[in-house]
């Protein structure tokens, strides 16, 4: 028996396979381009999403000699707050406006000042966001009338996959949580929202928990797929919530952070939490209950921008090393991440990055150091605004293409006074789908009985508490100089 995660990426998909023996079997992936029509537009075709999704599960499923009845469910990682809009033959209306899209300033605006940013809390748990999926919708009404007037069915990129495969129209709660037209607390779709778009709940998805059997794959999709029998499809989860179930992110207490391109903190909890400023994203979780999450915009691109770009030659393993050499040295040189603007905990797309305390003993190892620092203070926001809102933070794991650096992993320790937890993967949110499929097929009782089948701990970097002191005082520096340069940022 075999249970497939499709991982629905902006630039590719990717599905992945694994067995009731609770291994990774195999996976398979296919790029799509994305097209930007116009400065800050992001969109896709949907069909290039369902095409390549076709042509990876044929691949993984011929290459790991996978029998055609084997496969028991499917379920889904999906990128996020992307508008799909089909008509009523299901065709689709005009290209997805993608999460990374930011022509919705205006919307975003026009939204918080209708209801005040404490109300739209209270609705949706979070604030206007131009990634978000109603200001697209407030978009796509205010500027192409006769298409929204056309709008039959509104979903996300994954549940587009999910309707081809079943005919169903469903969604997911965290999926949906960050279409700023749920109410997050209560799992159910905001009346008030939905009031304000002029839009009847028909036209949204059927809600599911992630781990729910949402349809089955139809007969012609069975037939062009080259399979046999009843395979259910499960719902699925937001990329984020999928990933965090892909590294085990799934009960109170452990906190997980991405340091990928970007980076995430990201934190599961049995009970609705959210913070009044709205700094950290609250939404529901793939197993049922809650999770917050920060979010920082350049991470890892910080390190690759400084070794590509400003130190051409160099390498990466040489600038670590440079870097190495002085770890020693205590220094007041500060880094500041903001090189795509931020979103946690400032909300600021004009926000710069920066080097400030360079002197004449300033060297090039000390600038890399503090690229690694800097990167690090920005996902501490994050926990801080967790510890603030009273989220339990017993165990930190880390994944991402960051995490192979043994000294980013040290100056993360070191900062937050807490080992740094390795695992046994780094497959993230298409394992994470995989797992939800098996626990909607019930060969998991739960997503956490899942986790402990699949993810284990392999390593830990553990904290010197003696420089806990020194990145306290460094961490105070870098938070004022956010507001220190401000005002300088937009001109």
């Amino acid at each position: 028996m075999y249970f497939i995660g499709i991982d629905l990426g902006t630039s590719s998909v990717k599905v992945l396979v694994t067995n009731d023996k609770n291994e990774i079997v195999g996976d398979a992936s296919k790029e799509y381009p994305v097209s930007y029509p116009q400065e800050k537009w992001a969109e896709q075709d949907p069909l290039d999403w369902w095409n390549g999704t076709k042509e990876a599960i044929k691949e993984v499923v011929n290459k790991c000699h996978i029998a055609k009845d084997a496969i028991r469910a499917i379920s889904f990682s999906g990128q996020m707050h992307g508008l799909v809009a089909l008509n009523e033959e299901n065709e689709v209306l005009l290209p997805a406006i993608l999460w990374c899209d930011n022509r919705t300033e205006e919307e975003c605006e026009d939204i918080t000042n209708y209801f005040g940013q404490e109300k739209l809390s209270e609705y949706t748990g979070n604030k206007a966001l131009a990634g978000f999926t109603a200001p697209k919708i407030l978009w796509v009404k205010k500027n192409l009338p006769d298409i929204f007037k056309r709008i039959k069915h509104i979903m996300l990129p994954k549940d587009y996959i999910s309707f081809k495969l079943t005919g169903a129209y469903a969604t997911d709660v965290s999926d949906a949580s960050g279409m700023l037209l749920l109410d997050v607390k209560n799992r159910t779709w905001s009346k008030e929202m939905l009031e304000y778009l002029n839009i009847d709940e028909a036209i949204l998805p059927k809600m599911h928990e992630s781990y729910e059997v949402c349809g089955k794959v139809t007969a012609s999709v069975l037939e062009e797929l080259g399979l046999e029998g009843d395979i259910l499809v499960i719902a699925g989860a937001g990329d984020q919530a999928a990933g965090a179930v892909g590294t085990g992110t799934v009960s109170e207490g452990i906190v997980s952070i991405t340091l990928g391109t970007s980076g995430v903190v990201f934190a599961a909890h049995e009970h609705y939490a959210y913070d009044k400023a709205n700094r950290l994203h609250a939404f529901c979780h793939a197993n049922g209950k809650y999770h917050s999450m920060g979010v920082m915009l350049s991470a890892a691109s910080c390190l690759k921008w400084w070794v590509d770009d400003i130190q051409k030659g160099m390498g990466f393993e040489a600038l670590l090393e440079e870097a190495i050499q002085l770890e020693s040295e205590d220094n007041n040189l500060v880094f500041l991440p903001y090189l795509m603007g931020e979103r946690t905990p400032y909300a600021d797309p004009d926000a710069k990055g920066a080097f400030v305390g360079m002197t004449m003993m300033t060297k090039r190892g000390h600038m890399t150091k503090a690229v690694l620092e800097g990167v690090s203070f920005g996902l501490k926001d994050s926990v801080e605004i967790l510890k603030d809102i009273n989220v339990p933070i017993n165990e930190v794991r880390i994944i991402g293409g960051g995490s192979r650096s043994l000294l980013w992993k040290q100056i993360l320790a070191d900062m937050l006074g807490m080992p740094i937890q390795e695992i046994n993967t780094n497959q993230g949110g298409a394992l994470g789908a995989a797992i939800l499929g098996a626990v909607g097929a019930g060969h998991f009782s739960n997503v956490e009985e899942g986790c402990q089948a699949m993810i284990k701990v392999t390593n830990k970097v553990e904290p010197n508490l003696d420089k806990k002191e020194y990145y306290e005082k460094k961490y105070q520096k870098f938070q004022r100089l956010y507001e220190a340069l401000k005002r300088w940022y937009k001109s």
